[in-house]
């Protein structure tokens, strides 16, 4: 028995939405640059995040330097094995969080609504604003909005429109670097039957091998199928969420001042620790605590953050954000370690506190978010969740001591 063929046209997007996707251009290499002009300014290979002896993970890599296959998220020894000429420098955060919200305050002023989707992505809904900005069409909008963020805070960002978030997205990342690529109302199906299934936030490798292996490739392929068959392939749930997404269906709105949400955990040792192999254990454990409240909530995170209180009460902190959502233990400690191995190797010194936080949480039911034409590789699988969620089982029934990870337990 072969699927029924179901043309099914794109649902007709409201006439009122006005959305637009402003994404910083390589931010934290931006800034980086902007933050010494006379140095790192003027380096065309750049890797922002970890250090020249190869630790830590890539943040964020200039255009020239991804051109050798660098990436976000991977580990930084990788990079310099792919683009050896490449300078490397630490993320400026606070320089990076100042720039982040002087972009978020020139939006404001130009937008109804303004919702920080990260520190580099904004969403703006203009919805409403059509006889305010009557002699202009949303593209010219967009584009006085580029020119305003570039000349008030140096900053260059692509901005893609539409009258849908998804889209919106798909758009910024056409538009990339430096530009504007807005998908008029009525055009939704042409532009989403350009694209390859693979190209749409939220379908990572392991869903793209199953659509593939039943024949499906592009969005028109998929178009063809009734929303029973994608059901009975990928799930009630993912069948639906694919349904809806290859017609450019995202009824997602545009927030602003949507509250944050995070979840941390630390411990204040009895005695200072310099042993690191000690410290690791205990990150370990702040790592399952954290994991299983985030599963138990049904969350995701893409930020995790290590926190480090020296034996001379100096603070200090380091935080990566990935391009997809994690929630098992493994992938949050894979990032974990690497900044914990930042922040000692900067400073190794007797350790007072040790913390761990999970911010920038979505939606467990959420698929997880893969950049545009997958760049980065996802840290988890399905079979990691899974895995994962079975082991908080065993604890919630047999108590916390009943599994526990190998590098939890002293050798």
């Amino acid at each position: 028995m072969s699927p029924t063929p179901h043309t099914g046209a794109p649902e007709p997007p409201g006439p009122e939405a006005r959305i637009l996707l402003v994404d910083c251009d390589a931010f934290y290499v931006q800034v980086a640059r902007l933050e010494d002009p006379e140095g790192v300014g003027k380096t065309r290979l750049l890797l922002v995040g970890g250090s020249s002896t190869g630790r830590g993970v890539v943040t964020s890599a200039s255009y020239a330097a991804r051109e050798y296959g660098v990436r976000s998220a991977m580990p930084t020894a990788q990079a310099l094995r792919l683009c050896p000429e490449a300078t490397v420098v630490p993320v400026p955060r606070d320089a990076c969080a100042r720039r982040s919200h002087d972009i978020q305050k020139v939006l404001e002023r130009l937008s109804p609504v303004v919702q920080a989707a990260s520190i580099d992505e904004f969403y703006l809904d203009l919805s409403g604003t059509e006889r305010l900005f009557a002699t202009e069409t949303l593209a010219v909008t967009a584009e006085r909005i580029r020119r305003a963020v570039l000349e008030e805070t140096r900053i260059s960002v692509s901005i893609g429109g539409s009258t849908r978030r998804m889209i919106a997205k798909l758009a910024a990342g056409l538009a990339k670097p430096g530009g504007v690529h807005v998908v008029p109302p009525g055009r939704e199906a042409e532009f989403m039957g350009k694209l390859d299934l693979a190209h749409i936030p939220g379908i990572g490798p392991a869903m793209v091998e199953s659509l593939e292996q039943r024949g499906l490739v592009t969005v028109p392929d998929a178009l063809a199928l009734q929303e029973g068959w994608l059901q009975k392939w990928l799930g009630d749930q993912r069948g639906t969420w694919l349904h809806q997404r290859i017609r450019g269906i995202d009824p997602t709105p545009v927030r602003s001042h949507e509250p944050r949400k995070s979840i941390s955990s630390e411990r204040t040792f009895s005695r200072d620790i310099d042993d690191n192999a000690e410290l690791e254990r205990q990150l370990m454990k702040l790592v399952v605590s954290i994991g299983g409240t985030l599963r138990k909530k049904n969350l995701r995170a893409r930020t995790i953050t290590v926190k480090i209180r020296d034996g001379d009460f100096t603070t200090r902190s380091a935080a990566h954000t990935l391009p997809d959502a994690v929630e098992t233990d493994r992938a949050i400690v894979s990032v974990a370690r690497s900044l914990f191995g930042e922040l000692r190797s900067a400073r190794p010194t007797k350790t007072r506190l040790l913390g761990v936080g999970l911010s920038n949480l979505i939606d467990r039911d959420v698929p997880s978010q893969t950049e545009l034409f997958d760049e980065d590789a996802a840290l988890e699988g399905e079979r990691d969740r899974a895995l994962s969620r079975i082991m908080d089982d065993l604890r919630h029934r047999f108590g916390d001591q009943a599994v526990r990870p190998g590098g939890v337990l002293r050798s």
